[in-house]
């Protein structure tokens, strides 16, 4: 059910209800008072939301309690509006110039435009410039870590930006996002002379990596077009092991049917076990990921089958939210440099998208610049930068312990191009023996990262080190997943068992006889070249 939004000046503003809206970040911003919208199912503000108010004599401590008998969806469902909602979205052809009258309905079943080119999300930017940045911002901070349905979720509490249309009733949703922002303050300081390095967690998710973000989207999307009587009996991908184990969970929690395609041999076992959990129907298919993403596409076009990768930008518009919580964590300022992998390149468009609309609507002022890192063993992004962008040419993606981004024949190219260029940005590339060597580094400080991050942050030493990122940058590392999802990878480096790799940074446990002088032994020699030198 559609909803609407009325609106009336508040007092919103005061320091009781809005304390960040009297920092110092928002001074230099121009606005009118800032505004409440009240609607309903696609609510854009739900009052439950809100603090109780100042002329509140005693407050009861379960004032807003919710009914026994009811959930937090019934809950939401009790403080809707039944104002009309004026905020809408809908799939244009991506990069479509200003003549262009192509577009499609979001209930539309739909991935490429007519010219067989991509799609992308196009929301209606005036409606929501009708609220200025200092509105959204203290709307979006409002949400944070609240349990209101469906605003907990570090994406749907940007809703209004990501399927406003959609009934509440009809989104899936763990309450992903939210995730942590870690100041790598050893691992800047040992290793890069920097004071001002910051990690943005995204695998510390419900599924263990940022697909979560893109999946709650399209997976609500779903169960909305099921709804409505859509051909739709399942969703599938073809996936290298994070976009399957977020796909099943979702599909699971909607009690959808998912079919996954998965590279046979080529992803880790903690990876493979997800779906196969979750009940999705695997195909463990003897090819590669390119191979299982033509296959998907092929065979979504002749079975009533959701296709759920990246070609699909409904996914993109969850993943653009993780650069918005960027600049949340940061209080709204804009961070100079953000660096994230790159296989498929829709995760690079998306945060780009996500910086972009918070300074085209006010909220931020500009746009950090961004950097795509890829494997040096599956890198035609790399190669098209580093031929001043001449001609795009698609490689056989060799093995590569970063085996999400072991993809030669991006699906996202143009969307890449477009993001880095648009921001000033930068492609890097990282060997074996350097994405395993910086993910060795990063965990001996505390992290525990993914291979995918070891290439982030190969990308980000190349660049300190020539000068291009300043010690004085405040830079992030977009880490993709949870390194429990890489263990073996890890405990290979460590053994020194990766064939033709120095492993440098191993740490194997040592072997010691079953008596109290041995043990002595060693610790006094570890003791002894630990201790501070004066």
């Amino acid at each position: 059910m559609a909803c609407s939004f009325s609106l009336f000046h508040s007092s919103i503003a005061s320091k009781s209800k809005f304390p960040s809206l009297h920092h110092q970040n928002h001074r230099r911003f121009n606005r009118p008072a800032p505004t409440v919208i009240s609607c309903s199912s696609s609510s854009t503000f739900d009052s439950s939301s809100t603090t109780s108010s100042s002329n509140d004599k005693s407050p009861s401590p379960q004032k807003n309690r919710r009914h026994a008998d009811e959930n937090i969806r019934d809950e939401a469902r009790r403080h809707r509006s039944t104002a009309k909602n004026t905020l809408s979205a809908k799939y244009v052809p991506f990069n479509a110039g200003p003549d262009s009258t192509e577009s499609y309905s979001l209930d539309e079943i739909v991935y490429r435009s007519r010219s067989g080119g991509l799609l992308d999300v196009q929301h209606d930017m005036e409606a929501l410039k009708k609220f200025d940045g200092a509105y959204w911002r203290d709307l979006f901070d409002s949400r944070v870590g609240k349990t209101t349905w469906p605003y907990g979720s570090g994406v749907w509490s940007k809703k209004e930006w990501v399927l406003p249309e959609i009934d509440p009733d009809d989104i899936v949703s763990a309450f992903e996002g939210n995730s942590n922002l870690f100041w790598a303050e050893r691992f800047g300081k040992q290793f890069l002379g920097m004071n001002d390095l910051w990690v943005k967690h995204c695998g510390i998710s419900h599924t263990g990596s940022f697909k979560d973000l893109g999946m709650t989207v399209l997976v609500s999307q779903v169960n909305r077009l099921r709804k409505l009587k859509r051909p739709v009996v399942g969703v599938g991908c073809a996936s290298t092991g994070d976009t399957s184990a977020a796909l099943s969970a979702y599909c699971a929690a909607a009690g959808i049917p998912s079919i996954v395609f998965l590279p046979a041999n080529k992803i880790s076992i903690a990876q493979l076990v997800q779906p196969i959990a979750n009940g999705a129907f695997v195909l463990s298919i003897d090819t590669d990921f390119d191979g299982c993403m033509k296959l998907i596409r092929e065979v979504t076009s002749e079975l009533p089958i959701y296709l759920a990768n990246s070609l699909n930008s409904l996914r993109l518009e969850g993943q653009k939210t993780a650069a918005i919580e960027i600049l949340q964590q940061f209080d709204w300022e804009v961070p100079d440099w953000v660096i994230v992998p790159g296989g498929n390149l829709g995760n690079i468009y998306a945060f780009y998208k996500g910086f972009k609309m918070c300074q085209e609507l006010g909220l931020v002022d500009r746009i950090p610049r961004l950097v795509c890192a890829q494997a040096a063993n599956a890198n035609p992004l790399y190669l098209y930068y580093k031929s001043g962008w001449s001609e795009f040419k698609a490689v056989k993606a060799n093995t590569t312990f970063a085996s999400a981004i072991q993809i030669g024949d991006p699906v996202s190219i143009d969307r890449a191009v477009y993001a880095l260029k648009n921001s000033n940005g930068i492609v890097e590339e990282a060997t074996e023996e350097e994405l395993m060597d910086a993910m060795a580094q990063a965990d001996s400080t505390g992290m525990f990262i993914c291979p995918h991050t070891g290439v982030a942050l190969t990308a980000l030493m190349k660049l300190r080190n020539s000068g291009v990122i300043g010690a004085g940058d405040r830079t992030v590392v977009v880490s993709t997943a949870h390194g429990l999802k890489f263990t073996q990878s890890k405990v290979d480096y460590h053994s020194k068992e990766i064939p033709d790799m120095a492993c440098g940074f191993a740490n194997p446990p040592m072997q010691v006889k079953a008596d109290f002088g041995s043990v002595m032994d060693v610790l006094m020699k570890y003791l002894g070249d630990k201790a501070p030198k004066h």
